[in-house]
């Protein structure tokens, strides 16, 4: 991983597991942070990116998966802000992931990539599992996700239930399967944007290059694209390769306890509407629900990217993300 000017490091080695390490200190506090970059390698050859950030002690492991058109850096900058430096500055083993062809995964996503949203749900997460107990043994995982990363995270659960053992638990920010609101917001940016300007664009370049258009911060292949846009309409959670019915497999698989929050200013990509529906399909109607905004005691409005990214989480909810974690690895001791 590369260091930017503005942080102060002691040192920078070369590991033996193809993976970059180094001490880093924050330069908003002083606490020391251990930063280490891995790149786990699918059979097919690509190598995806997990980003460890962790004290010289680290405790309770936790993966972060971020959403579509997106990837690890909605969880941290290079100052050393948000969510993933401040629970590793707590004392947990964080590891921020870059899905195949995202983030500093390599190669990165090319025009006519056939890498599929089945192959992220299939392939890379339990990479990432195998990767981080490959490290940590058989400590149990936290899983978080942003966005579409938890409608991801739910389908590989869903899918393979004998994984559940593994996870301690979940939380989800502003993660919806379907979009099923009505307003502008939804027209402009889902509608007319994402849905008709999205898919001219993907035959265009040969898949969707999110930053040129404003999509977000990270590119999509047309596999993917187009398995997003279908779920994101009102219809049965099934999946568009090979059939596979999550909606199901949720009637009989019991879900790790989860964590659900939405913002108030997330009119479209979140809609608190939308991500109880998904609660409701995970069939998780008695989780914890947070709605980020004035009106519930928080300092300001959310919405779907600054309730990750906003110095003011650090003291609204994030400190609520850090006791849920505790009391969930409590449970397991």
């Amino acid at each position: 991983m590369t260091v930017s000017a503005n942080w102060h490091y002691r040192s920078r080695i070369k590991a033996q597991d193809n993976s970059t390490k180094f001490i880093a200190m924050r330069a908003s506090t002083s606490s020391e942070l251990l930063y280490q970059s891995l790149f786990p390698r699918l059979w097919s050859g690509e190598r995806l990116h997990l980003l460890r950030i962790c004290t010289d002690t680290p405790g309770p492991p936790v993966l972060m998966l971020h959403g579509a058109v997106g990837n690890g850096r909605i969880f941290y900058t290079r100052r050393g802000d948000r969510l993933a430096p401040f629970l590793a500055s707590r004392g947990f083993d964080v590891f921020v992931a870059d899905f195949r062809g995202r983030g500093h995964s390599t190669p990165h996503i090319f025009p006519g990539a056939n890498w599929t949203q089945l192959d992220m749900i299939r392939e890379d997460i339990a990479l990432f599992r195998w990767q981080i107990r490959s490290l940590r043994g058989n400590v149990r995982q936290h899983w978080l996700a942003h966005s579409w990363g938890g409608v991801l995270m739910m389908s590989h659960l869903l899918r393979f239930p004998a994984q559940r053992a593994d996870v301690a638990s979940l939380t989800l920010f502003g993660s919806k399967r379907c979009i099923r609101v009505h307003n502008w917001h939804k027209f402009l940016q889902v509608s007319l944007a994402w849905e008709q300007f999205g898919r001219l664009a993907t035959k265009l370049h040969g898949y969707l290059p999110g930053p040129r258009y404003h999509f977000g911060s990270d590119d999509e292949t047309t596999f993917s694209y187009e398995a997003c846009r279908g779920w994101a309409r009102p219809s049965r959670w099934i999946d568009p390769d090979d059939g596979f019915d999550y909606q199901r497999a949720a009637e009989s698989v019991d879900l790790p306890p989860s964590l659900w929050f939405a913002a108030a200013n997330d009119y479209c990509l979140g809609h608190p509407l939308d991500v109880r529906d998904f609660m409701m399909e995970c069939r998780q109607p008695h989780a914890p629900f947070r709605l980020l905004g004035r009106r519930h005691g928080h300092r300001m409005d959310y919405d779907h990217v600054s309730m990750l990214t906003h110095p003011n989480a650090n003291d609204d909810h994030f400190p609520e993300v850090c006791a849920w974690l505790n009391a969930h690895t409590a449970k397991q001791a």
